[in-house]
Order: C-alpha cells, then sequence, then structure tokens
C-alpha cells in the first residue's frame, strides 16, 4: 500500500524579500529580509508599530506592490516573474482583499460592487453568488443601496462578501476594523472568521488589536521592516 501523504502546498512563501522605495532624502529599506511561509488553511496576525512594514508585506502578498528583491510565491505563482495583467489575474482568480477604507465603488451598488470582480473573471454566476453573499453577511434585504445610504458596518460588510466572491484560496486584511465602532468592529471579525473558516481559505490580516490578532492560529510581529517573532497562539494544528 502506498504509505505517502501528500500535502497541500504553503499559500504563501516568501525568501529574503526586500522592499525598497524612493524618497526625498534618498533609497528608503521598507522590508529587509523577509523570509515566511503561511500554511494554506491558516490564519495569521500581522502585528507591529506604524511603519513597521505590515501593509507594504500585505501588499507584495497580494500582488499590488512589486518586491525589490527575493522570492514571492503565492497560490502556487511566482509573483516576481508575472506582468501586470498576469498578476491582475492570478489577483481576481486567487486573491480577496478587504481594507481598512472599504475602497467600495460609490456609483454602484451594493450588488454591483459583490458582482463586478466575479464578472471580471469571466463567471456566468455573478448574479447569483452576490445575491447569495449579501444575504451571508446578513445585507440580503440592502442589495440596492449604494454605498453612502450604508453604514460603515454595512459597508465593511459589502467589502467582505466582494472579497470573498470568486471564493479565493488567500483572503488579506489591512486593519479591517479600523473605521468601525467596537461592536460593530467586532461583528465583522466574527463574520470575517466564520466565513474564512466556512470557506477554508487562508486569512492573513494586519490588525493593531491584540485581542484580533489571540484569535488568529499564528501572530508575526513585525519590527523596522523585519519579522521579529513569530508565535503559534491557536490549536489548530
Amino acid at each position: 500500500m502506498d504509505q505517502r501523504v501528500t500535502t497541500e502546498p504553503p499559500a504563501v512563501e516568501l525568501g529574503s524579500l526586500e522592499l525598497t522605495l524612493p524618497s526625498k532624502a534618498g533609497p528608503v529599506d521598507i522590508l529587509r529580509g523577509i523570509d515566511l511561509v503561511v500554511p494554506s488553511g491558516r490564519s495569521v496576525a500581522m502585528v507591529g508599530p506604524s511603519g513597521s512594514g505590515k501593509t507594504s508585506l500585505l501588499m507584495i502578498i497580494g500582488g499590488l506592490e512589486r518586491a525589490t528583491r527575493g522570492e514571492v510565491q503565492v497560490a502556487g505563482h511566482d509573483f516576481t516573474s508575472l506582468t501586470e495583467d498576469q498578476l491582475a489575474d492570478v489577483r481576481g482568480r486567487n486573491i480577496g482583499i478587504v481594507f481598512q477604507s472599504f475602497h467600495l465603488i460609490p456609483t454602484m451598488t451594493a450588488f454591483e460592487n459583490v458582482a463586478l470582480p466575479l464578472e471580471l473573471t469571466g463567471r456566468t454566476d455573478g448574479s447569483a453568488k452576490s445575491r447569495e453573499l449579501l444575504s451571508d453577511v446578513g445585507l440580503g434585504d440592502r442589495l440596492h443601496h449604494y454605498p453612502a445610504q450604508l453604514s460603515g458596518g454595512e459597508q465593511q460588510r459589502v467589502a467582505l462578501a466582494r472579497a470573498l466572491a470568486p471564493r479565493p484560496g488567500l483572503l488579506l486584511a489591512d486593519e479591517p476594523t479600523g473605521n468601525l465602532d467596537n461592536a460593530t468592529g467586532s461583528n465583522v471579525v466574527e463574520l470575517l472568521f466564520r466565513l474564512q473558516k466556512r470557506e477554508g481559505s487562508t486569512l492573513i490580516l494586519v490588525t493593531h488589536d491584540e485581542g484580533l490578532a489571540a484569535q488568529c492560529d499564528d501572530v508575526i510581529r513585525m519590527a523596522d521592516g523585519r519579522i521579529a517573532e513569530q508565535q503559534l497562539v491557536g490549536a489548530k494544528q
């Protein structure tokens, strides 16, 4: 009998990653020698002081920023070898991103905001999936409301539904509760983890909230553009 065990490849694998950006005072080293492996299906929090490189690292993982040097393997793709169009295609099919400021299209309804990424990837079930996800996040009766007609918490729930619409293997969240009050933020966090577990996706989130970080399987602490510490928090094995 074949006793071999097959394991799913990591969702993210970074090696000697560096990011240097220009400034009026000269080049600035934002990320310095990042080595990181994130197994598929786990939830990971990135914490650290402002300016430590958390969001920049998240943007590189999401294909929204190019690393200056190093290896970037995400969702089975070598991001350093892809063109901008190829990156956009991989991102649209494999990565969902939730921003602190929602980034909804103001001239589109909640329904249209969620359906759009599905249409861009050629899916024919965009309408049905949009209705289903908005119902999942408790907005089944707000399909045709525009962002300006929704509360902050409702807008973030629309953004979460949009991020999950293509059923991405990797979900990225940048301070997803940063613009919400405590009660609304707690509701969004509960929803985020519930949907992540249901879909079996990998979650990487940036947060200043230690309580939120403690709900993840792993915590990465960043300082001065480096990973200062990586902690196993959750019980998932």
